[in-house]
């Protein structure tokens, strides 16, 4: 009985959750982003280049039980031809591309919702003291006000207290 008392205790912890959430939410936005890319941009892509399917860009390496001149890939994987498949391959860089595109423009409106949430300034009810941290304008790190370099990208900062008063 101690095990599963221990077992529930680490499943229910918060950074457990946490991951499940993430892992579940990720699948569908890459179910989404797949459909997004072979259904939307690569045909549009394939039209402007003049009709051209990525998903049907391969090489014959052996043409298996077929003649070796095959239209489609599903043709050629039918008749058991070895291929190489450069075109699926493109439509997945083109996706794991537009994700990161998303994941930068997600992760960038959230620092800079967190900047206004955190930013005092403009607020008259609160006193002029100088901070204890501040972000990182390069890494998004927490660091002390007065660094001069970024102890986790090691940037150079301008203006800081330490660079000012030295």
């Amino acid at each position: 009985m101690k095990i599963v008392e221990e077992f529930q205790k680490f499943v229910l912890r918060g950074n457990i959750v946490d991951l499940a959430i993430g892992f579940t939410v990720g699948a569908a936005f890459t179910t989404a982003v797949r459909s997004l890319v072979g259904d939307l941009i690569m045909p549009a892509v394939g039209f402007v280049l003049g009709d051209v399917d990525f998903g049907n860009l391969f090489l014959v390496l052996d043409p298996g039980t077929g003649s070796g001149s095959y239209r489609t890939l599903t043709e050629a994987e039918a008749a058991g031809a070895v291929t190489v498949n450069y075109g699926v391959f493109l439509n997945s860089v083109i996706a794991l591309l537009l994700v990161a595109l998303v994941m930068f423009a997600i992760i960038r409106s959230v620092n800079r919702l967190q900047d206004r949430l955190t930013d005092d300034r403009g607020r008259d009810d609160l006193a002029p003291e100088e901070p204890d941290n501040k972000k990182c304008v390069y890494c998004r790190s927490t660091i002390h006000y007065r660094a001069a370099r970024c102890p986790y990208c090691t940037s150079e900062l301008a203006g800081s207290g330490a660079a000012a008063a030295g």
